[in-house]
């Protein structure tokens, strides 16, 4: 078994790919195991629409039959989103065992770092990071996308770590493994459903090409990790910290109290903070999904631009 017979890049992405045009890598959880049916869709084509609209090529990550695909058909789309919670939800530890199973798997933060990678995409757009979860001193419970974030180098947007977790504890792990958070347009680091928290950023960027021009400096060190750029949730979506924080510790309290724990936390405290705030968060989770295709598009335009800038042709001009 070889990649090329089991990574599969669609032709739309690999003529981009080819002509050095602009590409935004996109994950499939957020299809399978986000909203549900036929919301999730509904949403997926949005992001994927948002991307074009800005100038590059949507490339939605998933595992279909087996096979490693670097942006998907509506129908695969599709299929995810009918399917849901059926289809295995995919870390690094899972992807070649899906391809050996010939399995389906959507793909979390990690794994479509992973295949973005593997395709030579720079710029992944998501919506929140995972991190360490809270308790995670006696559960050791710490989110993959930190040490892929830590090996791969891939610039992700998104709307800062995810609110449920250990913001702390996330960020001395970033900072531990040489990680930069770049905070576009904010000095805040952005607290997922509301605009900034009581952190800081490691820097402040206002434009896409600056960002740019730090992933180019990135790879040509070869320090081979990935960035981080926290992009606010539209003003306009945001919730108010102490209501958002109010949710939270009361979904934690219920988790505690029913005994759940492990990879069920998680949904579970989304699905509850999404009732506790009467559907504002999950209104809110749409908006910075297609707000960090915005900016990821801005910034794979741009860096598609600085690359072409350095091909032989331009270089001996």
């Amino acid at each position: 078994m070889c990649l090329s017979e089991i990574l599969s890049i669609h032709p739309e992405v690999a003529d981009a790919l080819g002509a050095g045009q602009p590409v935004v890598a996109l994950e499939s959880s957020i299809i399978s195991h986000g909203s549900s049916w036929p919301a999730n869709v509904e949403t997926a084509l949005q992001v994927e629409a948002e991307v074009r609209a800005r100038g590059a090529i949507p490339a939605t990550c998933a595992i279909v039959n087996g096979q490693i695909k670097v942006g998907l058909t509506r129908d695969e789309i599709e299929r995810l989103g009918r399917d849901g919670h059926d289809v295995a939800k995919v870390s690094r530890r899972d992807i070649a065992l899906l391809v050996a199973s010939e399995g389906d798997g959507a793909t979390t933060i990690s794994a479509t770092m992973i295949i973005a990678n593997l395709a030579n995409i720079r710029v992944f757009a998501s919506g929140g990071l995972g991190g360490v979860h809270r308790g995670a001193q006696e559960t050791f419970d710490i989110s993959a996308d930190l040490q892929e974030l830590a090996r791969t180098p891939v610039a992700l947007v998104c709307a800062g770590i995810k609110s449920i977790l250990d913001v702390p504890l996330t960020l001395e792990y970033l900072e531990t493994h040489g990680v930069p958070i770049i905070g576009y347009r904010t000095n805040r680091l952005p607290g997922f459903f509301t605009r900034d928290s009581e952190f800081s950023v490691d820097m402040r960027i206002d434009d896409a090409h600056q960002i740019a021009r730090v992933m180019q400096a990135s790879l040509a060190l070869g320090l081979n990790n990935g960035l981080v750029v926290a992009n606010p949730i539209p003003e306009a979506f945001a919730l108010p910290r102490e209501v958002i924080d109010l949710a939270i510790e009361q979904a934690l309290s219920e988790a505690d109290a029913d005994g759940i724990t492990g990879k069920s936390i998680t949904p579970f405290l989304i699905s509850r903070v999404n009732a506790l705030t009467a559907g504002a968060s999950a209104a809110g989770s749409v908006q910075i999904g297609l707000g960090n295709a915005r900016l990821a598009s801005a910034i794979a335009v741009a860096y598609a631009s600085l690359s072409s800038e350095l091909t032989p042709e331009h270089s001996s001009a």
